[in-house]
């Protein structure tokens, strides 16, 4: 039987530590149980109708990529729910696909974001300026246009509202000399190789972002990593430079809020269910390329 979709998550016994946008975090004392909701949100408001299976595809793309960077240390313990602990063991219908056991890490207070096109707030900072976060590009790339290489572009964490772009000397200045440099080089590798594996399934990545922690001095990569939410995927067959290409992700939700007399404060509008639906599709879509496998649910 399918499980409906899940908008929160409670474990009676178990300690929630916070509810992200889309994430709930429990405390398992020496490591933390992520379950990723069915929740979505457009224009930084959480919206009132889940998307059946996003969860679950965004915890499993995550796991996908963890494995196959086996060499870059994160902080995946298991997402194999039959390896849990006993105590979540009656929460299987909550749980199953769509949670991990992590390890517990010191969050960096830098969202590390790659670019390998040219879209989004990276866009508008290059129309004003010709330059993205500091980095100065060759003149007369349009929306849409993939940059010579790879830049890497991070910004502050922001409680509420939008992360603000920040150059590398900010970069610097908030996390170290060597911590900026070893997560510059870690997420251009991380991306470069993501990037190309996705090209191989007809997905572009146009840009991404990853979070890193600390554990003892350790750094390694945590929260999601190359999902639909983190990242810009856009169909291979559809791109065109000049024009923002339809995505993987929230293109339908975005779309028809934007036909709307929404001032995109809360409380959001309901969502029509065919909206719903071919949102669903279309992470269900990402995560089979991406994958080559079928989703695994509860």
């Amino acid at each position: 039987m399918q499980t409906p979709p899940q908008s929160s998550i409670d474990l009676p016994g178990i300690k929630k530590l916070r509810s992200g946008k889309v994430r709930e975090v429990f405390d398992l004392g020496d490591t933390l149980l992520f379950v990723v909701t069915d929740r979505i949100s457009a224009f930084d408001v959480i919206l009132p109708d889940p998307i059946p299976h996003k969860g679950a595809v965004l915890n499993q793309i995550s796991t996908f990529w963890f494995k196959r960077f086996d060499t870059i240390p994160n902080h995946l313990v298991t997402e194999k729910f039959e390896e849990f602990p006993k105590e979540l063991q009656q929460f299987g219908e909550q749980l199953a696909g769509r949670s991990m056991i992590v390890r517990k890490t010191k969050p960096l207070p830098v969202e590390c974001v790659v670019r390998g096109y040219l879209a989004g707030s990276g866009w508008k900072e290059y129309q004003d300026s010709q330059n993205v976060c500091g980095i100065k590009l060759p003149a007369g790339l349009k929306l849409a246009s993939q940059l010579p290489e790879p830049i890497f572009t991070p910004a502050t964490k922001a409680e509420e509202g939008h992360d603000e772009n920040i150059d590398m000397k900010r970069c610097a200045q908030i996390l170290g000399d060597e911590i900026a440099n070893r997560v510059k080089t870690l997420s251009l590798e991380i991306y470069s190789r993501g990037r190309e594996h996705a090209a191989q399934k007809g997905i572009i990545v146009a840009d991404t972002k990853f979070e890193f922690g600390t554990i003892d001095g350790e750094l390694l990569l945590i929260d999601e990593c190359l999902t639909p939410d983190s990242s810009r995927f856009w169909p291979k067959d559809q791109y065109a430079i000049g024009q923002s290409p339809p995505s993987f992700d929230k293109q339908f939700v975005r779309d028809y809020l934007e036909t709307l007399d929404w001032d995109k404060t809360p409380p959001a509008p309901r969502l029509p269910k065919d909206v719903v639906e071919k949102t669903s599709a279309k992470y269900l879509e990402a995560f089979r390329r991406l994958t080559d496998s079928e989703l695994a649910t509860a």
